[in-house]
């Protein structure tokens, strides 16, 4: 492993919307501040600009709220435009109550509120909510595609977005996509300092990038992605699907 790999912003990146080419804005801005993207970088991008560009927003004043939604959002002092929101972008309701939402996505993340989101939406109306990209996993394919066309790089792209954390306060940011490399790390067959062999040791790295570069990209600021280098990471096109338990293994769902 190296010693030192390193975060940077990316600053400077004009306020996205539908159809934007996030691949070339995002290039651009890594030359402008003096970093040009280069062969092994890893570029983290945050959900928010990944569904801004691909038009994955709604307008509150379009949704009629079902029966469900009303009841809850009336209980808990919540906008049922946008309780019915997230249940139409649940595939499972996982938990409901106290005026939380756990549900299950189509993705297969299970999240609060499905991933649906209200801050930094960008329209100057509280009436907007972001939802999560249709397919993660494909938008990271056509940043990092996009970013190779023009520099001629390979580079690994990461869609992160902030999710809570079960038993623990505070949430922190994962990985929900990825492209040009593998999100697991297996340590299974590996030999430890103490001659025993690791029998159920994988690591989470895409995850553990996506939450490391959070620090640069917080929510308060308009850094909506970050270049992670140095990090001899594990190219693949598994996608996201290795990091998702299998509902058979999970003791939780």
């Amino acid at each position: 492993m190296p010693s030192q790999v390193t975060l940077t912003g990316v600053d400077d990146v004009p306020e996205i919307t539908a159809g934007a080419d996030l691949g070339a804005i995002l290039t651009a801005a890594c030359a402008k501040q003096g970093m040009p993207l280069t062969d092994g970088d890893v570029l983290v991008v945050t959900q928010k600009v990944v569904s801004k560009a691909e038009n994955q927003v709604v307008n509150l004043r379009t949704i009629t709220p079902s029966a469900l939604a009303i009841d809850f959002a009336k209980r808990w002092e919540k906008d049922a435009r946008a309780i019915e929101v997230v249940l139409q972008e649940a595939v499972r309701i996982v938990r409901m109550e106290n005026g939380v939402m756990i549900t299950e996505t189509r993705h297969g993340f299970v999240c609060a509120n499905s991933g649906v989101d209200a801050s930094n939406v960008g329209t100057g109306s509280l009436d907007f909510v972001v939802l999560l990209p249709t397919d993660s996993d494909a938008s990271a394919r056509r940043i990092r595609d996009r970013v190779r066309e023009l520099t001629k790089c390979e580079i690994a792209v990461i869609i992160s977005d902030t999710f809570g954390r079960a038993w623990r306060e505070g949430a922190g940011d994962v990985a929900i996509g990825v492209a040009g490399i593998e999100p697991l790390w297996d340590y299974r067959g590996a030999i430890d300092n103490d001659g025993r062999e690791l029998h159920s040791t994988v690591i989470a790295v895409a995850d553990e990038i996506a939450a490391a570069t959070e620090l640069v990209t917080n929510k308060l600021t308009r850094v909506p992605a970050a270049v992670v280098r140095g990090y001899p990471f594990l190219a693949g096109e598994s996608g996201i699907a290795p990091i998702i338990r299998e509902r058979e293994k999970d003791l939780f769902r």
